[in-house]
């Protein structure tokens, strides 16, 4: 099984390295090709990837293609590939804000689609990954195209009008997550640890208060009573937070996101 990649921006990295982390894929079939070779050539030869001459010889030597260029380009590499494309290929689409009738409408209507969403989580095989398919992908090559997206990470089904929602939820979350772990690790300095000791107690911290949100079956606000003590530490600063728009501050920023759109 060949996997191709049209395309190799950090979202793509983040994907190959996990595919390899999986061991599940031979990493020399892993076949790359994009504009600027300087940008990925040592990534290549560091996790020894084939690297192709153009576009066109990724699909053809390709059974399932991600499509993991800018918006602004894809238009004119979908029509470049389309003719080189057939119905036993899979293309997958990781390009934000192109929806399946477009991709179908730039490649061929009978041609299997996934457009999928994934974060860069995906690196270390913690991705999540939200999909959908066209009617054109079905039975054992839908089935193989779905290993490959749960190789690194969990995966969710959901209609396209929750994408954009989903996107920013999974998409740009990892990078508030470094900024509370930054700023918790600073306050951490501030009052005597050094910068790797407050990283590691923060990042922990929040690590396996993730795992306690996924595996118990509490919701988050249950779980926050559960920390807190009456007249704790933990009230204290949570009722601080509030107060200085801890919450307020993150509604802005998905709404800000929203309406950008």
């Amino acid at each position: 099984m060949n996997i191709g990649f049209i395309g190799v921006g950090n979202m793509a990295k983040a994907i190959i390295e996990g595919l390899i982390k999986s061991n599940s894929f031979n990493s020399k079939n892993i076949i790359v090709h994009s504009r600027n070779k300087k940008s990925y050539e040592q990534f290549a030869k560091r996790n020894n990837i084939t690297v192709v001459d153009s576009n066109i010889e990724v699909v053809k030597k390709s059974e399932f293609i991600f499509i993991a260029v800018t918006p602004s380009v894809v238009k004119n590499v979908l029509l470049e590939i389309r003719e080189h494309l057939v119905p036993n290929k899979v293309l997958i689409s990781i390009v934000s804000g192109l929806k399946l009738d477009r991709l179908e409408e730039l490649t061929d209507y009978n041609q299997p689609i996934l457009r999928t969403l994934p974060n860069i989580n995906s690196s270390i095989n913690e991705g999540l990954t939200v999909y959908k398919s066209n009617d054109n992908l079905s039975g054992k090559m839908k089935e193989n195209s779905l290993n490959i997206l749960s190789s690194f990470g969990d995966i969710i089904e959901l209609p396209e009008d929750k994408f954009e929602i989903s996107g920013i939820l999974g998409g740009c979350t990892p990078a508030y997550a470094y900024l509370f772990i930054d700023s918790l690790s600073r306050m951490g300095v501030k009052y005597g640890l050094n910068k790797n000791q407050a990283t590691k107690i923060a990042a922990k911290a929040i690590l396996g208060s993730s795992k306690m949100v996924l595996e118990s079956n509490k919701n988050p606000y249950s779980l926050i009573d559960d920390v807190c003590s009456p007249g704790g530490d933990t009230i204290k600063g949570l009722l601080s937070m509030e107060e200085n728009g801890f919450k307020k501050s993150i509604n802005n920023g998905i709404d800000s996101i929203i309406k950008d759109k």
